[in-house]
Formats: structure tokens, C-alpha cells, sequence
């Protein structure tokens, strides 16, 4: 890679921390699904996450209930609230991928890292201090008033910023969460971290990398 960003944003929950909505999933229910019925409630979790922040803002605690109980009532579960905000307590207590923190610590020798995540601000901070290397700016779904996939939160980032899409190198593992957004914003500049949670899509133009561990390659360092 050849461009020489002015930031480097990244996708933070799945991308840099290790986001196990499946492994809270299973500590509640598996005991009483089968292996088969837990991946189905597993993957209509993740789906229905994805609805609800699709709609407009609010607080993450109610995404992560309103979609469990949406997911509990698709698969004949029992829900309880208690549960949903069991899981959402656990968000930040999980660190990073084990390829993060040597691989973003080498490139945050070289650029300005920007967190663009669809975290609580009262979240973040606990994650953000397990990465093992310095963030330049956390900018969250809270402070930008929206969750990617929304234009609003990538806006929210180059406003404040104050740049474009042209100045941005963005990394994510997701396509529909990030890459999709900033393929139609214009950020040509686009690497995707394949953790296995989508097919490819090479439509969005892209450099694959299949951990963090490679970026330092990627950006001739």
C-alpha cells in the first residue's frame, strides 16, 4: 500500500476486542439447546443486534435487550431481562484478540489510531485500556448519536477529525457494519480483518488481512 493516511480508524468490538455475544449466549442457554438450536439462537442474536441499531439511536444496554428478547421469542425461550443486562455488563470487561495488541502498537508508531465504535461512552474506556497501545480518539455511537452501519457515525468521525474520506484508511472485519458504509462514503482505502464472521465480498474494495498481526505489512512498515 502505496497511500500514506492521515488516521487510521478502526471497527473496534469484533476487529481489536474479542466481542463474545456468542460465548455470553451459550453461558445462558446451552445448558437447555441442543448444539444445533444454540447456533440458530446464536446467529438470530447477532441478526436482530444488527436491526436494532439499525433503527434510530438508543442506549446499548436496550439494544442488547430488545434484540435477546426478539431472539428469545423467535426460538420458544423463556426471556428474562436479567440476563440481557448480564450480557450487556460483560461488554467491557472483554480485551483484545490475541494478534492485536504487538501488531497496533507497531502502527501506532506511525499514524494517529481513531476507535470508531459503536460502544457506550461509559463502556469503551475499560476496553480501550486492554489493547496495549495509545488510541488517539474514541469516538463512539453515543457521542455521534448513531451505530454503524449509519452514515452518521463515519460523518461524526470526519467532523471531528476534521478530514475526509480521503484521509481515512478504515479497518474492520465487517462488511456490513463498516466497509459497506465506507465503500459509499467514498473511503477508497479499506482493510478488512477476516475473522471469519463474513464471506468475502470483493466488490468493496479492500486489502485482506487475516489479523492485525499483518497491518504493519500492509502499510510497509
Amino acid at each position: 500500500m502505496t497511500f500514506r493516511p492521515k488516521f487510521i480508524s478502526f471497527d473496534c468490538h469484533g476487529t481489536m476486542i474479542y466481542f463474545d455475544m456468542a460465548g455470553a449466549a451459550r453461558d445462558h442457554y446451552g445448558a437447555n439447546l441442543s448444539p444445533e438450536q444454540m447456533e440458530e439462537f446464536i446467529r438470530d442474536f447477532s441478526a436482530y443486534r444488527l436491526d436494532e441499531v439499525l433503527q434510530d439511536w438508543k442506549p446499548y444496554a436496550e439494544v442488547v435487550h430488545n434484540a435477546l428478547e426478539r431472539t428469545c421469542k423467535r426460538n420458544g425461550v423463556v426471556f428474562n431481562p436479567d440476563v440481557a443486562a448480564e450480557i450487556y455488563n460483560r461488554v467491557p470487561t472483554w480485551g483484545p484478540n490475541p494478534d492485536v495488541p504487538a501488531g497496533l502498537a507497531r502502527v501506532a508508531e506511525e499514524f494517529p489510531l481513531v476507535a470508531l465504535t459503536n460502544s457506550m461512552n461509559e463502556q469503551i474506556p475499560h476496553n480501550i485500556a486492554k489493547l496495549g497501545a495509545p488510541i488517539a480518539h474514541v469516538l463512539t455511537a453515543e457521542s455521534a448519536g448513531a451505530y454503524k452501519p449509519h452514515m452518521q457515525a463515519f460523518e461524526y468521525m470526519f467532523d471531528t477529525l476534521g478530514c475526509g474520506p480521503e484521509d481515512v484508511l478504515h479497518i474492520s472485519s465487517s462488511f456490513r457494519y463498516d466497509l459497506m458504509t465506507a465503500h459509499d462514503l467514498g473511503i477508497r482505502n479499506k482493510v478488512w480483518v477476516n475473522r471469519g464472521h463474513e464471506p468475502a465480498n470483493p466488490y468493496y474494495g479492500y486489502t485482506e488481512i487475516p489479523d492485525i498481526s499483518q497491518l504493519p505489512t500492509v502499510l510497509g512498515l
